[in-house]
């Protein structure tokens, strides 16, 4: 953690220098000592540190000094740091001013220079004033801080990804907080605002950034350390970890490809309470950690932010092709790409996504919902997990389903703890058919797919939780798939019991082998799959074995 800082400001160079040096010998053990020898000097580098969300304990500060005043200086300085101390270094001559300054500048003390001997005339008055702002100081925030506004695509995509992979930050609303927009001008002196803002700990500053500018600059791994690897898999859910993990743990080289976070749609998922080992559930967050942790371990080079746009075939190799144009070959490619939320496709979805439309980002938005009225689209437990969420923080939740029931398609488990909870209201055979709002949502119109009533409710913040849906256009004309973009994978390949179409091995495809030898899927992207955080790990680390027997005949 950054030391507090005591800054010092003096236009005499050897006043300057005593001062520092005294200071540096009593305080230096447990405060940074910084000097300027002008007051715009001393400004510009409470901007800086400012920046980088650092602590000014103290202000010791020469009255006299050309172009501005200490007490000039210390006007503006307690814009910037209103805690720290103020002291006035001034000769006999200017007690007059340093005692209007105590109000005017809310000055602490003054002290007449010299201050020789400073054991007797300097520390004892520092020691009180440190003593004073210690009792009330809480060290700031080291990590991130964004600084954007609430309703912001940009502002909801950084912290998303952020909160994903698991990167403390900070988010600072512009219209809420007055730091927020001090930063802003701070960090854009010509005035044009940019949201969203990111500021690093060492000062650096991103605009607007992309989730691969923002990996890059917290050293997130983002390409491959070689051209091949024994196994390869793309999609970091529940599946693709525990492939990662059984593969590297027996011997495997290998690499796994996420284009957004460790964890897929389960890292998102507030609570898993029937997830086999957890009897008190864990969180999607902290699965994803465990597994990321566990899959480093055994040396998986895990890289992400990172898309695949496909996939050529070079026997023995299979060559992955990526956005940024590298490739990496492999022996044994594994598909675990999940799936994604299904979109409403409704009047109004586009304009205000990501400004009060959500899909998932449960555990991004919550917070911001206090004591909001929140609706959830969905009747499968990722909206159920995220109606309890959202309880602990919003006035009510409702959800909303189209089936006449949540039995279909919810665990029981979390229909009870729906029942139970007082503010969350379900409201079956109703769908959403429209959202409006200029720059952010204000209201979604329903409509009772029973009675045929429509109505329109004010609204603020729309969770969307439906459905299923395959990214698996790269693929092609490669791999097998059916009419829904579903991998098709093992037995299901083989139609009148005969090997799938261009199949060249002496053997039936393996149980999760696609059409093209040594290419695997597992998890909820493979046809038929069950749509559980279990089975996927189950399909993950299974799939394993037979690529190891795929391996042990290439």
């Amino acid at each position: 953690m950054a030391k507090p800082v005591i800054l010092t400001v003096d236009d005499d160079p050897d006043v300057l220098q005593a001062i520092a040096r005294d200071l540096r010998k009593e305080y230096g053990d447990r405060f940074r000592i910084m000097r300027a020898d002008s007051g715009a000097t001393a400004l510009d580098v409470l901007k800086q540190l400012k920046i980088r969300n650092e602590t000014v304990a103290t202000f010791v500060v020469d009255q006299r000094m050309p172009l501005m005043s200490g007490v000039e200086f210390l006007e503006q300085a307690i814009v910037l740091f209103p805690n720290a101390k103020r002291v006035l270094l001034t000769a006999y001559a200017d007690t007059d001013a340093a005692i209007r300054a105590i109000n005017n500048a809310k000055l602490d003390y003054y002290l007449l220079k010299p201050w020789n001997p400073p054991e007797e005339r300097l520390y004892p008055v520092l020691d009180d004033l440190i003593d004073d702002w210690l009792a009330d100081y809480r060290p700031p925030f080291e990590g991130i801080r964004v600084v954007g506004n609430r309703w912001s695509p940009q502002s909801h995509q950084v912290k998303d990804f952020l909160a994903r992979n698991q990167i403390p930050y900070q988010w600072m609303d512009v219209e809420l907080e007055k730091e927020a927009n001090q930063l802003l001008t701070y960090t854009k002196p010509d005035g044009v605002q940019s949201l969203p803002l990111v500021l690093f700990p060492d000062g650096s500053t991103l605009i607007q950034p992309t989730n691969l500018q923002i990996a890059e600059h917290i050293g997130l791994q983002t390409q491959a350390e070689r051209p091949f690897y024994d196994l390869a898999i793309v999609g970091g859910g529940p599946a693709g970890l525990a492939a990662a993990v059984y593969g590297a743990s027996e011997g495997l080289s290998t690499v796994m490809i996420e284009k957004e976070a460790p964890g897929g749609q389960a890292g998102s998922s507030s609570r898993i309470e029937n997830y086999l080992g957890f009897p008190i559930g864990l969180s999607g967050v902290d699965l994803a950690r465990r597994a990321v942790t566990q899959a480093k371990r055994f040396g998986v080079e895990i890289l992400t932010p990172q898309t695949v746009t496909g996939v050529r075939i070079q026997d023995p190799y299979r060559v992955i092709l990526l956005a940024d144009g590298s490739e990496i070959s492999c022996h044994a490619l594994l598909i675990a790409t999940g799936v994604s939320y299904r979109k409403l496709n409704i009047p109004g979805e586009e304009h205000l996504s990501g400004a009060g439309v959500y899909y998932g980002a449960a555990m991004t938005e919550a917070i911001a919902c206090q004591g909001e009225e929140v609706f959830v689209i969905g009747g499968a437990n990722s909206a159920g997990q995220a109606a309890m969420h959202f309880a602990k923080y919003a006035h009510s939740v409702t959800m909303l389903v189209r089936g006449d029931s949540l039995t279909k398609s919810m665990s029981q488990y979390l229909i009870d703890q729906i029942k139970a909870t007082q503010n969350i209201t379900v409201r079956t055979q109703t769908k959403v058919v429209e959202v409006k709002g200029k720059q952010n949502l204000e209201a979604v119109v329903l409509i009772n797919d029973q009675t045929g009533a429509i109505e329109t409710l004010p609204a603020k913040s729309l969770f969307i939780f439906i459905g299923a849906r395959p990214q698996t256009d790269w693929l092609d004309g490669i791999v097998e798939r059916d009419e829904n973009g579903f991998i098709i994978a093992g037995a299901d390949l083989m139609l009148d019991k005969r090997r799938p179409k261009g199949w060249t091995l002496e053997r039936d495809p393996f149980l999760l082998e696609t059409n093209v030898p040594g290419i695997f899927v597992a998890g909820d992207v493979r046809y038929g799959s069950v749509k559980r955080v279990a089975s996927g790990v189950g399909e993950g680390s299974v799939c394993v074995q037979f690529i190891h027997r795929y391996l042990a005949k290439v």
